[in-house]
């Protein structure tokens, strides 16, 4: 008899696995495949295309590569990426820790710089220069790619133009601040124009300290002392001045008051003595007026006593005095009559 072959069919479990581990070796393979041929330019950034061979070979004019991810032929071209956001340069002794872990790469430190001033003595100023980039092309063309225009061109050019202006200044000049401002503001004029001319851009030149060499240190603090005190001693002088001038319109101002005080309590006098002249005036006046009326009704009565009849007003007023009064009629005839108006006779009686 012949030997019986057993053929084994894989299961379905088994060729679901075999599914699984295909489309998994198919997208590893993409994912490879998309890592090299693609790259990404992060945010706030832009990136121009440079092509290495063939027709259209060398930094392409066209049209910037913004934030994303981007097809590429690895060996064939490649994106130059440049940061669009501003850059910081720091020419500072110390470097900061704070502002290069929050801005990365958008902040580039160095040592301060040197001036020499007119005088001969060196001072260190601490500036930050604040720009961007503006035409990618133009940097990747006249300077090269990555960093090297922050090296080559913004922190050389840097240094050259704010040694020429600031070196003008005397080492004095560094305290007057019309002076000073003025000499940032015509070396950042400066620069602004020649870094232009390399698609940069610079938004502000910030001269933020600046400090003298030990020699001159000294020598400068202790002529400022002295100024300082011919300022305070001057200033003590003037104040004193002002300070008598204060006291005499003070004087005067006081004298003035006490013056017209007096001046006002004289007239409130005569102005109550000429009021109380006026009242008796007034009182004398109804006075007299009075008198004479009270005159006048006495001549009246007299001229009424004068007239006809006037015997029977006497009577009358005779009358009222007698109101009240007991009346005796007397007989006055005979032997027993009485004469009220025979005194001695009356007086014998009594």
């Amino acid at each position: 008899m012949g030997e019986t072959i057993e053929l084994k069919l894989p299961t379905r479990r088994q060729a679901r696995w075999g599914r699984l581990a295909v489309f998994g070796l198919m997208g590893v393979g993409l994912l490879a495949m998309s890592w090299m041929f693609s790259q990404p330019v992060p945010a706030d950034c832009a990136a121009v295309k440079q092509v290495y061979f063939g027709p259209g070979r060398g930094i392409q004019d066209g049209e910037l590569y913004g934030p994303g991810l981007h097809f590429v032929l690895p060996g064939y071209e490649r994106l130059h990426i440049f940061p669009r956001d501003l850059q910081t340069l720091d020419f500072n002794d110390a470097e900061s820790e704070f502002a290069k872990a929050k801005m990365g790469n958008d902040y580039h430190w160095v040592p301060s710089i040197r001036i020499q001033t007119s005088e001969g003595y060196q001072v260190s100023v601490d500036v930050t220069l604040l720009y961007r980039v503006v035409d990618p092309v133009k940097v990747l063309r006249d300077v090269g790619p990555g960093r090297l225009f922050e090296t080559q061109v913004v922190q050389a050019r840097a240094e050259k133009t704010l040694r020429q202006y600031l070196g003008e200044l005397d080492a004095e000049d560094f305290y007057d601040d019309t002076q000073r401002t003025a000499k940032i503001e015509r070396a950042r004029a400066a620069l602004t124009e020649e870094l232009s001319a390399w698609g940069l851009q610079v938004w502000a030149v910030l001269l933020r300290e600046y400090s003298y060499d030990q020699r001159y240190q000294v020598a400068i603090e202790n002529r400022k002392i002295q100024d300082q005190k011919v300022f305070k001693n001057k200033a003590e002088s003037i104040a004193a001045s002002r300070a008598a001038e204060r006291d005499r319109v003070i004087a005067n101002g006081q004298a003035r008051i006490l013056v017209e005080k007096q001046r006002g309590e004289a007239e409130v006098t005569r102005i109550q003595a000429e009021a109380d002249l006026y009242y008796r005036q007034k009182v004398a006046e109804g006075d007299l007026l009075v008198a004479l009326a009270e005159a006048r009704g006495t001549e009246l009565e007299n001229q009424a006593l004068q007239a006809v009849g006037a015997g029977n007003i006497v009577g009358l007023e005779m009358a009222k005095a007698l109101e009240g009064t007991q009346v005796i009629i007397l007989s006055t005839t005979g032997a027993s009559g009485v004469n009220p108006l025979d005194l001695d006779r009356l007086i014998e009686g009594f």
